[in-house]
C-alpha cells in the first residue's frame, strides 16, 4: 500500500492529570506496537463477547462511555497523540474499566502487523481529520486500500462505523466504500443516526459551527466464489 501519513504529530498541551495518568498507567493499559506480534483477543479481553477497534479516539470520551455501557465488549483504541492517550487512561481509572486497551501507534501499521484477519466484530472511525484542502486530500485516512485492509481484519457481518462533520469527506467516504467489494452498505447512502453512539465535545463544536453530521454504517460481506479471480 502506498503510504502517506494521515496525521501530523503536534506537541499539544498535556494537562497535569493527563501526564500523571500517562506516567502511572501506560504500562498497565497500553500495548506497545510490535511488528508481527499479532494480538490474541481471548487472552487480551477474557470473557468478552466481542472486540471493537476504534481508530483515532481523540480524547477518548466516546470510547470510555461505550466501554462503561458495554462491559461485555472489549475496546481496543488506537491514537498517536499523548494528551488523548493520557485522558483515556484517566477515564479508565476513574470509571474502573477493565475492557479497554490502547495502542499508541499508526493505525495502518497496527492493522497490518498486529490484528489478525477476520478477528474484529466492529471498527469505529469517529471524526477523522478531513484534510479539507484539495492538495491535502492525499493525506485522508479513508482510501479504497485502507478500507480493504480494515475489512480484511473484520469478521463476516462485522460493522464499520464512520462519522464525519465534513460533507465533502462524507461523500468521499461513501465513494471509497462503494469501491471496496468486501463492504456492503445496507442504506441508500448515509445511515440514520445510531442511537448508542455517544456525542462528544468535538461533535458539538462542529454542530455549533453549522456543519452537518454524516454517518456511514456498513458491514463486511463474504464474496461469492464466482467473483473471485483465481
Amino acid at each position: 500500500m502506498h503510504y502517506i501519513r494521515s496525521y501530523v504529530l503536534r506537541q499539544g498541551k498535556i494537562t497535569k492529570a493527563q501526564a500523571k495518568a500517562y506516567a502511572e498507567w501506560k504500562d498497565t493499559y497500553c500495548i506497545p506496537y510490535e511488528k508481527g506480534k499479532f494480538l490474541d483477543f481471548p487472552t487480551l479481553f477474557p470473557e468478552k463477547e466481542q472486540v471493537v477497534l476504534e481508530i483515532g479516539f481523540g480524547m477518548g470520551e466516546a470510547t470510555a462511555e461505550l466501554a462503561e455501557k458495554l462491559p461485555r465488549v472489549g475496546f481496543l483504541g488506537i491514537e498517536v497523540h499523548t494528551p488523548g492517550v493520557g485522558r483515556l487512561l484517566w477515564e479508565i481509572r476513574r470509571r474502573e474499566l477493565s475492557n479497554v486497551r490502547i495502542i499508541q501507534a499508526d493505525a495502518l501499521f497496527v492493522l497490518q502487523d498486529m490484528i489478525l484477519p477476520e478477528s474484529l466484530d466492529g471498527v469505529h472511525i469517529f471524526f477523522p481529520d478531513p484534510w479539507p484542502k484539495k492538495r491535502h486530500h492525499k493525506r485522508r485516512l479513508v482510501t479504497k486500500e485502507f478500507l480493504t485492509l480494515v475489512a480484511s481484519r473484520m469478521k463476516e457481518e462485522a460493522y464499520l462505523y464512520i462519522v464525519t462533520d465534513w460533507e465533502d469527506y462524507a461523500f468521499w467516504i461513501l465513494d471509497k466504500v462503494s469501491q471496496c467489494p468486501l463492504l456492503k452498505n445496507p442504506h441508500d447512502a448515509f445511515s440514520p443516526p445510531i442511537p448508542w453512539r455517544p456525542k462528544t465535545a468535538f461533535e458539538q463544536k462542529g454542530i455549533r459551527a453549522g456543519r452537518k453530521i454524516h454517518e456511514i454504517y456498513v458491514k463486511k460481506q463474504t464474496l461469492p466464489i464466482s467473483s473471485i479471480n483465481l
